[in-house]
């Protein structure tokens, strides 16, 4: 039985926890966090999914966020966990959740949680910035000049006001791609693509204040906006890859 939007108190007690991996896809990037979170409980409502809920007066599902990328931007990689009065067949939950999203906020893959936090296993974020009618010559200059700075200092208004901080820090690697095979450049026009790896740091640096660094180094200023979307979020290794938080939760494989 679906659960109710305001259950009586007296909870049942969290049994299972689920961990998903969702997408923002296409026209969907540009819902908010706050849009999502709506849809995602209307969703498992629909689903019948038996979510566990908080005690006291206005009992609340147990949802937990890790990350959400900003509003506009679209993703591969966001992640949610979730708390359950009874145990469910994680494959068969992801199938039941996407159904009852709209296409373009996917459920990609839930798997049983383990020890520890989501939120601990998240590190760092692989972006794709693509910049329409940018030469990638002119984007690649720009990186080059923001590289070789120690501090590229950018401004941001945050909900204390404006605030200057350190974009470059942050900046595990950047780097100007073939732009062949994307479809920006369907139309024939320009289109530099920039692969960024940033770590989380305190206050975040999203890709916005890279390019803002990039005005900053050296100038440029794309004239039409930018599409971004997050490739992958986790745990950065010293070779540079991002390992998928939820890598650590799935059961080993069986010898063959």
């Amino acid at each position: 039985m679906a659960p109710k939007n305001q259950p009586a108190g007296g909870q049942a007690p969290v049994v299972q926890r689920i961990r998903l991996r969702y997408a923002k896809r296409g026209p969907l990037r540009f819902t908010s966090h706050r849009d999502f979170a709506r849809a995602f409980e209307r969703a498992l409502r629909r689903a019948a999914v038996p979510i566990a809920f908080s005690q006291g007066f206005t009992p609340h599902p147990k949802i937990s966020y890790a990350s959400a990328a900003p509003t506009g931007v679209g993703s591969e990689a966001e992640y949610l966990e979730i708390g359950l009065q009874a145990e469910v067949d994680p494959g068969q939950l992801r199938v039941a959740l996407d159904a009852a999203l709209s296409p373009g906020l996917d459920i990609l893959d839930a798997v049983i949680a383990g020890p520890g936090s989501l939120a601990d296993r998240i590190d760092a974020s692989h972006w794709r910035i693509e910049l329409p009618t940018v030469e990638p010559a002119d984007a690649e200059s720009a990186v080059r000049a923001f590289i070789a700075l120690d501090e590229v200092l950018v401004e941001r208004m945050t909900k204390q006001g404006r605030r200057s901080f350190d974009a470059r820090q942050a900046v595990a690697h950047i780097d100007v791609t073939d732009q062949s095979a994307v479809p920006s450049e369907a139309d024939g026009a320009p289109c530099a693509i920039i692969d960024l790896v940033v770590r989380q740091v305190t206050p975040a640096v999203r890709p916005d204040d890279v390019l803002s660094g990039l005005r900053v180094a050296a100038g440029l200023e794309p004239p039409v906006p930018p599409r971004v979307t997050r490739l992958a979020q986790g745990t950065l290794t010293a070779q540079g890859d991002i390992v998928d938080p939820l890598d650590a939760d799935r059961e080993p494989a069986l010898p063959g």
